[in-house]
């Protein structure tokens, strides 16, 4: 991690007409460009796609960046796709945020100077957050292949009997000296009228 200060890349999706539309996203690097700590801001038609990902690819050997913002759409969409970018020009991949300018800003306010704002807003605020990522890496733990199940009415049941069927041990456990809840409680079923127990 370099010790001196972050060197930020922005990029500000369009995602064709989604954010565009209502969102000025040139303004909106703009406003990024000027903030503390960012070296370049951009704005893509397309962040997600081939071509905007070898640009992110190329800036950071460019211009030796080791944070990335993308301003673009959820990140439960692209957030492993950017992750991967990163990672394939040699950055750690946890030196990304993104800032959710479709669903949280274009998506959901008409066109104008409030929207525009709530997506610099946004911005700014993944800009002061991504100064503090630090690197992670994945890692390997040892785990047991069991599961517990709590509470032994019927669901818990079915729910012990599902997943030994998958070939795990199942430990179930019941508050009351026995299984079976309010079914053990009854006599019959509908509709065959079988016996509840």
């Amino acid at each position: 991690m370099n010790k001196d200060k972050p060197r930020i890349g922005v990029y500000v999706c369009q995602c064709g007409s989604n954010i565009a539309a209502t969102v000025d996203t040139e303004a909106v690097a703009r406003f990024a460009a000027s903030l503390d700590g960012v070296v370049l801001a951009r704005v893509n038609k397309y962040t997600c796609s081939d071509p905007g990902q070898a640009i992110i690819r190329n800036d950071i050997k460019e211009y030796k960046l080791d944070r990335v913002i993308v301003a673009s759409c959820t990140p439960r969409m692209h957030e492993p796709t950017f992750r991967r970018t990163l990672e394939s020009a040699g950055l750690n991949p946890y030196y990304l945020e993104m800032a959710n300018i479709r669903e949280q800003v274009s998506w959901v306010h008409p066109a104008g100077e409030d929207t525009t704002n709530k997506a610099k807003d946004l911005v700014a605020a993944a800009v002061e957050r991504v100064q503090l990522h630090q690197a992670l890496y994945p890692r390997k733990s040892p785990i047991e292949p069991a599961a517990l199940v709590v509470g032994g009415g019927i669901a818990g049941i079915q729910a012990a009997l599902d997943i030994a069927d998958a070939g795990y041990k199942v430990y179930l456990v019941e508050r009351e000296p026995s299984i079976g809840g309010k079914m053990a409680q009854l006599d019959k079923t509908f509709p065959t009228l079988d016996c509840a127990t």
